[in-house]
């Protein structure tokens, strides 16, 4: 997976290194050029000195074969006309920050993918979004040692098995499933249906690895 992200700020750093632990390739494009040095020296990545709204610096980043695009400076405007400019390039996923949640709107009214506020969400929301767009967190546990989220079975490794020869395993646990919009506590020798909706425990850093294991 490659991902561009815009800003190397506090978000968009973290950012780039919590994708970096899951073996993403990433170019983080920051406009200030002291800050650019200093997250070049910290992170293990393509750092580009620049602004995300040039056409021509974007596609030095090889913007045409992104995965992802992800603007997180805390300047609104100049993410969502990053936003608007990368739209262009068929970029799969558009993801951007927004400080302040009345602008929200109009981020989604020109088709960006996933709108982040910061008053909400942080690092690790983006990162679980880019991983797996089709999970849904719903709490994070303790320390962020561990999070409850929502999938949808869909691999058929899994499909026809019984719970108990799937869960729990090191990574995560299997603790509630959804009949007829009633949820339900799973026995093991419950089957494990097509397109199930199911609540599951997870470690910290294996969305990855347990996405792969349940859905295609």
């Amino acid at each position: 997976m490659y991902a561009i992200i815009m800003g190397g700020g506090r978000v968009g750093r973290s950012l780039a290194n919590l994708l970096i632990e899951t073996g993403a390739d990433i170019t983080l494009i920051e406009s200030d050029e002291s800050l650019c040095n200093e997250v070049a020296a910290d992170l293990d990545a393509l750092v580009v000195c620049g602004n995300g709204t040039n056409s021509k610096l974007l596609e030095e980043s090889n913007i045409e074969d992104a995965d992802f695009f992800i603007a997180t400076t805390g300047n609104d405007e100049a993410n969502l006309l990053s936003c608007i400019l990368v739209r262009k390039y068929d970029v799969e996923t558009i993801v951007a920050r927004v400080s302040n949640p009345d602008h929200e709107e109009a981020f989604k009214e020109v088709g960006i993918d996933k709108v982040i506020s910061p008053e909400i969400s942080a690092a690790r929301d983006l990162a679980q979004f880019v991983m797996n767009p089709r999970a849904s967190k719903i709490t994070t546990l303790g320390e962020g040692d561990a999070e409850i989220i929502e999938m949808t079975i869909t691999n058929d490794k899994v499909v026809g098995k019984r719970f108990k020869e799937v869960s729990p395993t090191k990574d995560f646990i299997i603790i509630s499933t959804y009949h007829n919009g009633k949820l339900i506590i799973p026995q093991p020798e419950d089957v494990i249906a097509r397109g199930e909706k199911v609540s599951i425990l997870i470690k910290r850093g294996t969305l990855k690895k347990v996405s792969k294991k349940l859905e295609k």
